[in-house]
Parts: C-alpha cells; sequence; structure tokens
C-alpha cells in the first residue's frame, strides 16, 4: 500500500541528527524546503500582537528563541517521501500554536485544547474528503481515522480536490497525504477496505473509542451497520447528502434509543437488508433521502440513473459547503454546545433564490 505518513526528524540528539544528515547525503535528489526563520519570526510577531520589530529586533528576538541552538537544529524536518521534499517546520507545540492563532477567539484556547483530544471516524471521500479536510485545517481534531475502498477516478474529480497525477490512487491515501501535508502532527489511520463486520469494530475502538462518526459512504448497508454500532457504543453520526445542504444529526451519545435514521427506514436492520436485492432496496434508500424533499434537479438526476447517467450527480460547491457545515456543526458537536438530533437544510437556491434557472 501507498506510503501516506511523513517521517519526522527532530534533531534534539545526537543520534537523530546524525541519522537525518545521512539520510539528506544519501537522497540528494530530495528537494529541502527550509523557511524556519519566516515560521519564528510570525510566531515572535503572534506572540507580541501590539509589537512592532526593526530587521535588527527580530534578530534579537529569533536568537532569544532559538536559545542556543543552530537555527538548523530546532524544530522538525518532515520527510514526504511521494512529494521527494523534506520541509522544516516549527516544533510541534509552537507549530500548533501557530497554525491555529487565527482561529482564536472563535474557537477559545481551551476549546482547541480539547479539540487536540477529540477522534473522528470519516467514511466515504467524496464529500467526507472535504469535510476531513475541512476539520484538519480548523485542527477540530487530533486523530481521523479515515475508511474508503474506492480508488480516485476522473469522474470524481469534478469535486475532490486532487490532480491527475492522483487518478488510480486509493481515496483514503490522497485524503489521508493532504491531511498529513497541511498537519504533519496529525494522527491519520486508514482503513483502505473500508468498512465491514469484520473492521467495524477496530474502526470504532481500536487506540481509544471515536467521539464522533461522520457517513459519506455510498452502501445503505454500511449505513445502517455503522448506526448500530454506533448507537452500541454511544457515538454521534452526522451525514450530509450535498442536496439543498442536508445534514442529518443523530445524537446516540444522548438517544442510545434513538430510531436510526430518525425511523425513516423503519425497523430495517443491516442483517435484513443485506438479504434484500438491489431493487427491494431501492424504496428504503428513496425513503431515507427523502424522495419528496430532493432539489427539483436532483428528483430529475435521479430518474436518468442508469439510462443517460451511472450514478447520481454530485457538484463541487455542493461538496464544499457540505464539509463546512458538516465541520461546523462537528466542531460545535464535540465541545458540548448542544446541538440537536434532527435534519437539517441549508438549502441555498431557497436562501438566494432564481426564478430563471428553473427547469420548465
Amino acid at each position: 500500500m501507498a506510503v501516506y505518513k511523513p517521517h519526522l526528524f527532530s534533531l534534539g540528539n545526537a543520534a537523530t541528527a546524525l541519522a537525518f544528515r545521512e539520510f539528506i547525503a544519501a537522497n540528494n535528489a530530495v528537494i529541502a524546503i527550509d523557511y524556519i526563520g519566516l515560521m519564528i519570526a510570525e510566531l515572535i510577531k503572534t506572540r507580541n500582537p501590539g509589537a512592532s520589530f526593526s530587521e535588527e529586533m527580530m534578530r534579537i528576538k529569533t536568537t532569544e528563541f532559538l536559545g542556543g541552538k543552530k537555527m538548523e537544529d530546532y524544530g522538525v524536518w518532515a520527510y514526504y517521501p511521494w512529494l521527494n521534499r523534506v520541509v522544516h517546520v516549527l516544533a510541534e507545540e509552537d507549530f500548533i500554536e501557530l497554525r491555529t492563532s487565527r482561529n482564536q477567539y472563535k474557537i477559545l484556547p481551551e476549546e482547541q485544547k480539547a479539540l487536540r483530544t477529540k477522534k473522528i471516524g470519516i467514511v466515504g471521500l467524496s464529500v467526507g474528503q472535504s469535510v476531513a479536510v475541512t476539520m484538519a485545517l480548523e485542527r477540530c481534531g487530533g486523530v481521523f481515522r479515515l475508511a474508503d475502498f474506492d480508488v480516485l477516478e476522473l469522474s470524481n474529480m469534478n469535486r475532490i480536490r486532487s490532480g491527475v497525477h492522483e487518478i488510480g490512487e486509493l481515496k483514503v491515501v490522497n485524503t489521508a497525504r493532504e491531511i498529513l501535508e497541511i498537519d504533519p502532527f496529525l494522527d491519520v489511520e486508514i482503513f483502505p477496505q473500508g468498512l465491514h463486520r469484520d473492521n467495524m469494530e477496530a474502526f470504532f475502538q481500536e487506540n481509544g473509542q471515536l467521539d464522533l462518526v461522520i457517513d459519506e459512504c455510498d452502501s445503505l448497508d454500511i449505513k445502517l451497520l455503522l448506526r448500530e454500532y454506533a448507537r452500541q457504543w454511544r457515538i454521534p453520526v452526522l451525514m450530509d447528502t450535498s442536496d439543498r445542504g442536508m445534514l442529518d444529526v443523530e445524537r446516540f451519545d444522548e438517544e442510545p434509543d434513538r430510531p436510526i435514521l430518525h425511523g425513516l427506514v423503519g425497523d430495517l436492520n443491516a442483517t435484513a437488508l443485506s438479504k434484500l436485492s438491489t431493487e427491494e432496496k431501492i424504496p428504503y434508500i428513496l425513503k431515507m433521502v427523502g424522495a419528496d424533499t430532493l432539489s427539483e434537479r436532483m428528483k430529475i438526476s435521479m430518474k436518468e440513473i442508469g439510462k443517460t447517467i451511472r450514478t447520481w450527480p454530485q457538484l463541487a460547491s455542493n461538496v464544499v459547503l457540505g464539509g463546512g457545515i458538516t465541520g461546523d456543526v462537528a466542531r460545535r458537536l464535540l465541545l458540548n454546545y448542544g446541538v440537536k438530533s434532527g435534519r437539517y437544510y441549508t438549502d441555498l437556491e431557497e436562501i438566494i433564490p432564481d426564478e430563471r434557472a428553473k427547469i420548465q
């Protein structure tokens, strides 16, 4: 399987420093990127928001900050094998402090600290990629568990931020790399076979129980199964559908007896569903998404599946909106703001209507 984690070198001791220099000497094609002086200067300015520094004063403050260390020995060198680059970044706590500094005070310092302890599971990495990257950008979690068995295809690239050189790569690897290129100190775990009965417990429990599950997978069987596990362990579930900005919130942590998917699929469970044919599953899928509440263009699209289109459409604008909505609600839920179960809509066509766009 493809490598997705950077190798981190901290040159604080002689052995690690020697290993790093030997690595660089043996791999002279590796590109070194070192703007550590710029990062240190920005950190100093951030810690002194009312101050103004001359070049000479900044040199003095930088020397004080380094405390006698050489600049090249301070911090961490992160080697990204898939990029063939090694990047010099701030030490972990300094890095996190500076990277999240523009979150304050929309996220309070104590809230940011609490979010570092949270473990987030994300299943399905189309809309899920947007959610995962949004939450990583805000650092609304310390551990991210990603599950998807699928590979990136060209038709995915109307909504998944990737380059053509990544076609054929596992979506879960692609997303993990993007997160760790933003922040090499986040903990990312991947499940490249997707979720199934045999690994469900590991996804929810291994290395600590998840605090939140975000469901963006296509399989109704897995949607039901993961909710059965989430309800058993009292873990909340969020799901965005990228149509009309619809977001489902299921607070199994507060309501362990809550009906799965708001009771829209009745008493159907994953075991019973697995015995149904694809055709027999369709009525349940329509109940789950709320066929009568779909956007007009999605209703038309659903009738064309298997005729003129292969599957339902998803637009980048809807997926990015869904990532933002889900990320925002996830943060507030994790911080115990009192988010309640329910189905919510952020329908831009209702908020900002355009009558001429309607299909005749």
